[in-house]
C-alpha cells in the first residue's frame, strides 16, 4: 500500500533534489558522473526535432546493474507526447530509485509517412543511445506503453530485439492484433490504424497487418507481460487481450492480464486504479527489481 501510494502520489519536488540538464545535442556531454543522479530533459538521440527522450540517471549506477525502465507514449501513433508519461517517469523515480527511467518521445505519423517502421527504429536509436558507456546502464530494460505506445512496447519488444535485452512489459489497452476481424471490419478502428500502416487496408496486404501484430511475433523467448484493458473501451477491441494471451500462452510466456469490467480506455475506476497500479508493482518487484 505504501509503494502503491508512492506511485500514485507523485513526488516532482524530487527533481529539485537531481542533477537537471537540458541537453539538446547528443555531443554535448561527454560523461555523466556514475556516482551523480541527472534528470536530462529534451536530451535528442537523432536529428528530427521529435527524437527526444527525458533520461533519469540515478545515483551510484554501473552497466551491471542499473536496469532501465523505458516509457512509450500513445496517441494513435499520429499524436501524444513524452509528457503525457510525466506523472509515471516521476512516480518511478521516487518508487525505484535504483533504475534508470527514459520516456520517449518518437516521430509521429503524418499521412505520406506511417509509424510503421519508423517508430520501430526510433525505439531502438534510442535505446542504442543510452547504451553508450557515457550513461553506466545496464542493458536490461522493461517497458511501459499506453495504447498505441503499448502496441510499439509490444511490437519492439517480441520481435525486434534479438538480444533479448527487454526483461518485461507492461502493456496497457495496447492493440495486439490487427488482422483481428475486430478491426478490420469496423471503419472507426480501420482508420485509426493508417497511423501505423498508412493507406493501406488489409485486403491489399495482409501480410503487413500480421508484421506488425504484436500477438503474431510471440515466441518463446518473448519477455514477461503483463497487460490492463477495460471492456468498455471505444478504440480497443476486447478480443485483442485474448488474443494476446492466447499467444503467449501457447509460448509459455510468463504473463498477467486484466479485464476491467465497465471501464474503457485506460481511465479507469478509483477502485480498479489502485488495483492496476498494485499489480504493477508486483510484477516489477517480482521480475524487475
Amino acid at each position: 500500500m505504501i509503494r502503491s501510494k508512492l506511485l500514485i502520489t507523485i513526488s516532482f519536488v524530487m527533481s529539485l533534489f537531481l542533477g537537471c540538464v537540458k541537453e539538446d545535442s547528443i555531443n554535448n556531454v561527454t560523461s555523466y558522473d556514475p556516482k551523480k543522479s541527472f534528470t536530462i530533459t529534451d536530451l535528442s538521440y537523432g536529428i528530427h526535432s521529435q527524437q527526444k527522450m527525458d533520461l533519469y540517471l540515478p545515483v551510484n549506477r554501473n552497466s551491471d546493474s542499473t536496469k532501465v525502465f523505458i516509457l512509450i507514449h500513445g496517441g494513435g501513433w499520429s499524436a501524444g507526447d513524452k509528457a503525457d508519461f510525466n506523472d509515471l517517469f516521476n512516480g518511478l523515480k521516487s518508487t525505484y530509485p535504483d533504475h534508470a527511467v527514459m520516456n520517449l518521445n518518437y516521430q509521429l505519423a503524418t499521412p505520406g509517412s506511417p509509424g510503421y517502421p519508423k517508430q520501430i527504429n526510433d525505439i531502438q536509436q534510442a535505446i542504442d543511445e543510452i547504451q553508450l558507456p557515457k550513461y553506466n546502464l545496464s542493458k536490461q530494460y522493461f517497458l511501459f506503453g499506453a495504447s498505441a505506445g503499448a502496441h510499439l512496447s509490444m511490437l519492439y519488444g517480441y520481435a525486434f530485439d534479438p538480444n533479448l535485452f527487454v526483461k518485461g512489459i507492461c502493456n496497457t489497452v495496447g492493440p495486439t492484433d490487427l488482422t483481428d476481424t475486430a478491426y478490420i471490419n469496423h471503419p472507426i478502428y480501420n482508420a485509426i490504424l493508417g497511423g501505423l500502416v498508412g493507406n493501406v487496408t488489409y485486403s491489399q496486404n495482409p501480410a503487413l497487418y500480421a508484421e506488425v501484430s504484436p500477438a503474431k511475433r510471440v515466441t518463446t523467448d518473448s519477455p514477461k507481460t503483463i497487460s490492463f484493458y477495460g471492456s468498455v473501451d471505444p478504440l480497443i477491441p476486447v478480443t485483442q487481450m485474448s488474443l494476446l494471451q492466447k499467444a503467449l500462452d501457447a509460448n509459455g510466456v510468463e504473463s498477467e492480464a486484466t479485464m476491467y469490467m465497465g471501464d474503457g480506455h485506460g481511465n479507469w475506476s478509483p477502485e480498479n486504479a489502485q488495483d492496476y497500479l498494485v499489480k504493477i508493482i508486483s510484477f516489477i518487484d517480482k521480475y524487475f527489481k
